[in-house]
């Protein structure tokens, strides 16, 4: 019984450890990233207020790299958040290299948005997921209010790699770091239980007199008879 719950234990510590991954159970996890969803309606004078809203939890501003991605944040904002109509993502418009980038610094491999007029004014120019369709539309950064914001932060590099055969590896070490300590705790209970019954089988061996074939009115009556033959001679 007590390997059993040793076992259980070691298994749980092995799950909590895999299980782990984002801050804590308001984040939502998916692929090699955390995400949240501050609800909080918030005055701004900048996008930078609502980017601190982020980098107060330790994340950053959303960015999305695939419809895959994108998929996920719609369908997570449209069951579980309750977001608004609008979400302003981690982008702007960067006037020297004249094209959007991420706020998290992240490559901009993936794009969704709405037919715009492609020669229009860019400047201040920042991006919005539209939840009722999940394309992006453009609009202004000044914005004066927001009625939520979404964050994103990578997981640590020790929780991404819980994955594939990294996490086989891990799996292993703890499967057999677990074996040891069983065997290790099953050796000690087999050696107390034969030490104990060695100490109880040498002090009934040896703790036990020999036992006269003669009860004590035999004894009695043998030596009455030995005096007697003494008293004749």
């Amino acid at each position: 019984l007590k390997l059993l719950r040793l076992s259980k234990l070691l298994l749980c510590i092995v799950a909590l450890a895999i299980m782990l991954d984002c801050p804590s159970s308001i984040w939502v996890q998916f692929q090699d990233n955390c995400y949240i969803f501050l609800q909080e309606a918030i005055k701004v004078e900048s996008i930078e207020d609502v980017r601190n809203q982020c980098t107060d939890h330790g994340a950053d501003m959303i960015s999305i790299h695939n419809e895959e991605e994108n998929a996920f944040i719609l369908n997570t904002l449209k069951k579980q958040w309750k977001g608004p109509a609008d979400i302003l993502l981690g982008m702007f418009y960067d006037t020297d290299d004249a094209c959007f980038k991420w706020f998290d610094k992240s490559n901009m491999t993936f794009a969704k948005w709405t037919d715009q007029d492609d020669g229009e004014d860019l400047v201040d120019t920042c991006a919005f997921l539209h939840t009722k369709t999940g394309e992006w539309k453009k609009g202004n950064c000044e914005v004066s209010s927001v009625e939520g914001t979404l964050c994103k932060a990578a997981m640590p590099y020790e929780k991404k790699y819980l994955s594939g055969n990294h996490l086989d590896n891990i799996l292993i070490s703890a499967l057999v770091i677990a074996s040891t300590v069983i065997l290790t705790v099953l050796g000690a209970i087999i050696w107390f239980l034969y030490k104990r019954n060695s100490d109880s089988g040498f002090t009934t061996v040896f703790s036990s007199a020999p036992q006269s074939p003669y009860n004590d009115d035999c004894v009695l009556v043998v030596a009455e008879e030995n005096e007697c033959n003494a008293q004749f001679d």
